[in-house]
């Protein structure tokens, strides 16, 4: 499985995936709760972080579906 996180992004009028600005992953969506469920989709089977960003291209979330390096308990 090749490494990388999952982006969604927005760029010229549609949103879009991509691994960690390597590769754009197939498919345009009009709305952003779309690109988001594929990409969140693609991160697990990845087990990978997904981070999903704003139009203005800020973080909005992150998450992470697989090994978090973190040691937090709780």
């Amino acid at each position: 499985m090749p490494a990388g996180d999952v982006e969604t992004y927005h760029s010229d009028g549609t949103w879009r995936n991509r691994i960690e600005a390597l590769e754009d992953l197939p498919g345009e969506y009009d709305r952003k709760e779309e690109a988001v469920q594929v990409g969140r989709d693609e991160a697990r089977e990845r087990k990978v972080e997904h981070i999903v960003r704003n139009l203005d291209g800020t973080i909005h979330q992150r998450s992470t579906y697989g090994h978090d390096p973190r040691n937090i308990p709780g």
